[in-house]
C-alpha cells in the first residue's frame, strides 16, 4: 500500500464520507409535480410538423396533378 502524508489521508477521509453520504441516501430525484423540461419548445414541434405535413401533402398533390 502507498504511503499517504496526512494531508492526504485528511483529504481522502473527507471525500469518501462524501461518497458514502450519497450512496446512503441517493441522488436526488425530481419532484413528481415537475415536468422534465423538453429540449425544444412546443412551438417549434409544431412548425416542424407543420412543415413536415404541408410538404406531403404538397408533394402528393404535384404527384396527382
Amino acid at each position: 500500500m502507498a504511503i499517504q502524508t496526512p494531508k492526504q489521508r485528511i483529504a481522502n477521509e473527507k471525500f469518501n464520507k462524501n461518497i458514502e453520504k450519497h450512496r446512503k441516501y441517493g441522488k436526488k430525484k425530481i419532484a413528481k409535480n415537475q415536468e422534465s423540461s423538453l429540449p425544444i419548445s412546443r412551438l417549434w414541434i409544431g412548425v416542424i410538423l407543420f412543415l413536415l405535413i404541408g410538404g406531403g401533402v404538397l408533394e402528393l398533390l404535384s404527384y396527382i396533378l
